[in-house]
């Protein structure tokens, strides 16, 4: 036996498509497996999250702020960082994930102008700061926004 002879055992598993209230015979008649009686036998049983009247959980828990659904999620790389790579380097986002800089470039990198540069790299990413654009193209690269 292994994983791909698994089955469930015989008679464990009931098709969805199974007609419920059709009489005695069936198997499944009279309360249609609803039991006697009881709020779940009715129709117009309550609602997810009701709490028999009690106030439901999630209105018990306070709620603070909003998630604006506009907002990008940017991740940020100081110019210091991009020390590794070698001279006339061409710095993508892929190159920053293969040297585990960044794992997970998520809506976009920016590089920031925190560190000092010595090579000259041309750098594709979403976008600069100011000061990281000035410390890239003083040494002759090139801040390229993609």
């Amino acid at each position: 036996m292994d994983l791909s002879n698994l089955k469930p055992a015989r008679g464990s598993k009931h098709s969805n498509d199974f007609r419920r209230g059709r009489g005695h015979g069936s198997g499944n008649g009279k309360t249609a497996g609803k039991g006697h009686k009881g709020q779940k036998a009715r129709s117009g049983a309550p609602r997810p999250g009701f709490e028999g009247g009690q106030m439901p959980l999630y209105r018990r828990i306070p709620k603070r702020g909003f998630t604006n659904r506009n907002s990008k999620d940017i991740v940020a790389v100081n110019v210091g960082v991009l020390e590794v790579f070698d001279n006339d380097a061409v710095v993508t986002i892929e190159a920053l994930k293969e040297r585990k800089i960044i794992k997970n470039p998520r809506d976009g990198v920016k590089i920031l102008g925190n560190g000092e540069l010595t090579k000259k790299l041309t750098v594709q990413v979403n976008a600069f700061s100011a000061g990281a654009k000035e410390k890239i193209e003083a040494l002759g690269g090139k801040a390229e926004v993609i």
